[in-house]
């Protein structure tokens, strides 16, 4: 399956669906393989992300059908980030907010009981998120970033 193909699948099934939460899955998808699209990708490249849309075996009649292209989803996020360091946008932000938080909760417990730990994870948190949202702009210079969500 092409990268056409996939979206134009989508787009079908987008038209077909009332449910926010399906829609949010489509989109997805749609915006991840329109960026892909934009991308100066070479045509080995492109021929192993259409391997893998196929690999992934999108067009199942499921009952879950929702449920089931989540993963796959997951999955595609997941080789494009493994095979072309591919991040979604706030990828290390979303991270390093997490990371400091359970750095901050650690550290701030040590240091005073709970009001320590309230500063701890706030400070935890915005260094955290320093961190990600700088890590972020630099993926995004490095034309490493995809787009998740349709304008």
């Amino acid at each position: 399956m092409n990268t056409n193909e996939a979206i134009a699948f989508f787009k079908s099934l987008l038209i077909k669906t009332n449910k926010k939460s399906e829609k949010k899955v489509y989109e997805s998808f749609i915006a991840i393989l329109s960026d892909l699209k934009d991308k100066n990708l070479t045509n080995e490249e492109l021929h192993s992300i259409e391997t893998e849309l196929d690999k992934l075996k999108l067009i199942m009649d499921t009952e879950t059908e929702k449920k089931y292209l989540s993963k796959k989803l997951a999955n595609f996020k997941k080789y494009l980030k493994d095979e072309f360091s591919l991040v979604s946008q706030g990828y290390y932000t979303a991270i390093g907010m997490s990371l400091g938080m359970c750095f901050g909760v650690a550290i701030g417990s040590s240091i005073g009981g709970s009001s320590g730990t309230a500063l701890g994870v706030t400070f935890g948190m915005l260094i955290g998120l320093l961190i990600g949202k700088t890590k972020d702009d630099e993926t995004k210079k490095q034309n490493r970033t995809l787009r998740t969500k349709l304008n």
